[in-house]
């Protein structure tokens, strides 16, 4: 007998590697999925310029990343919002009010189509500077209390819409359904941190157990299973860091990584 539902998930036509530069830009979500893979040594940027929450400023951060000389290979967005602040003062949309007072911004909610027009030309800059990168577009599952609930869910809807037009036109575009994952497979507040807002530590590594499967290769997989070790060891705290049996455990360790480092090119510690 089943007890939840489960969300399917649909292997991509392309596997990612350990060699592969990564960007992940978007909300506090892309944060912590992105920085377990720089955690696990990935070639990997998270939001270079800060958190972006809305598909307008998304475009603003990989327009500055691509004319800055970078070249990922693949990239992950996560959306959080659809809601933007204009400056009253240029009409632009800004990505960080900067603690400057409310009143000198309009707070506006993008439609669906204004949505997948920012989300289609940043995939167009970024096909510019390469023809190939792959692009995973997710929605974030942390609601926004501000709005109020039903408020919240209709922003996650517009992004949800605009990202399913996005991926019907557009191939190479891919959605993994990490909005879906919180909501309807774990569905239960022991999977969220104390605000009951967040999804907890826990069920960001469930997200990423899952991610993982479907789309890293078998020599990332594999890569994955022999740093772990490494990085358990690398944590680990001694009660007495003179005693000859810690230095041998080091020594160890430092082997493991020269191993490491020989046969992955990539991997830097």
């Amino acid at each position: 007998m089943e007890f939840r539902t489960k969300v399917e998930i649909t292997r991509p036509p392309y596997s990612i590697e350990q060699s592969d530069k990564l960007l992940f830009v978007g909300s506090c979500f892309a944060q912590n999925i992105g920085g377990r893979f720089k955690e696990d040594r990935f070639v990997t940027d998270v939001n270079p310029y800060g958190v972006m929450y809305n598909p307008a400023s998304v475009l603003h951060t990989v327009d500055r990343y691509i004319k800055e000389g970078n070249n990922p290979a693949v990239v992950f967005i996560t959306l959080g919002t659809n809601h933007v602040y204009i400056l009253k003062e240029t009409g632009e949309i800004v990505d960080n009010c900067m603690k400057r007072p409310q009143k000198l911004f309009e707070e506006k909610e993008l439609t669906i189509d204004e949505c997948k027009i920012y989300l289609k030309k940043t995939i167009e800059i970024l096909k510019e500077k390469n023809a190939d990168v792959k692009v995973v577009v997710t929605v974030s599952p942390i609601r926004y209390a501000k709005y109020g609930y039903h408020n919240s869910q209709l922003s996650k809807a517009t992004l949800l819409l605009a990202v399913n037009k996005l991926t019907e036109e557009d191939s190479q575009v891919k959605y993994f359904p990490a909005y879906e994952i919180v909501m309807d497979e774990l569905r239960d507040y022991r999977f969220y941190n104390p605000d009951m807002l967040h999804p907890s530590q826990q069920a960001v590594e469930y997200i990423w157990e899952v991610f993982t499967e479907k789309y890293l290769s078998e020599g990332a997989k594999l890569y994955l299973k022999e740093w772990l070790p490494i990085k358990s060891a690398l944590n680990h705290k001694p009660f007495n860091p003179d005693s000859e049996e810690y230095i041998a455990f080091m020594e160890r360790t430092k082997r493991m990584i020269d191993s490491l480092k020989s046969k992955y090119k990539h991997f830097v510690l």
